[in-house]
């Protein structure tokens, strides 16, 4: 296991995958990471939804172009009623939570050697539809895994990042 900064930095958005399936105990390991990710107040407002199957990956294919061939998607949701509330606005801790389970997964992923790219880029009304998601579910994130083809790369620009002075503000 790599330390998790050298973890970070070499983790990269996958695009191109082998075309094997995640393993059964790589998924299984990946999965369990996102189910350890903190929440707001521990509610676990998220649901994963495995896409892996013919019928699945073409639902998933529907919804996105951004599916590079994957044989191993996660589908991931935040329940808008379980989703903690702040009191000062109402603000829903739903989407951040998804965020963080999904952000576990992707890094557990990268350190089993499975590739991994986090899906934005992809039709809402489709995913619900496509998936049969009750109205409480609101999609986040498709995340579409497998391992690198040996050709695999980071797609241009993945190492440049803007000054810290631009970033960091200390008060």
């Amino acid at each position: 296991m790599k330390d998790f900064l050298s973890l970070a930095r070499a983790r990269y958005s996958v695009r191109k995958f082998t075309g094997e399936p995640v393993r059964p105990e790589d998924l299984e390991k990946i999965i369990e990471a996102g189910l350890v990710a903190p929440t707001a107040r521990n509610l676990q407002p998220f649901r994963i939804f495995i896409v892996s199957s013919e019928g699945g990956l073409e639902k998933l294919r529907r919804c996105t172009k951004c599916d590079f061939g994957t044989k191993t998607a996660l589908l991931v949701c935040a329940s808008k009623a379980e989703s903690w509330k702040r009191p000062f606005d109402g603000a829903s801790s739903g989407w951040v939570d998804a965020s963080i389970v999904t952000t576990h997964m992707m890094m557990e992923a990268s350190d089993l050697g499975v590739g991994s790219t986090w899906v934005m880029w992809f039709d809402p009304a489709a995913a619900r539809a496509e998936f049969e998601l009750p109205e409480d579910l609101e999609p986040v994130a498709f995340l579409v895994m497998g391992y690198p083809a040996p050709d695999a790369a980071p797609a241009q620009g993945h190492s440049a990042f803007r000054p810290d002075s631009e970033l960091i503000r200390r008060v």
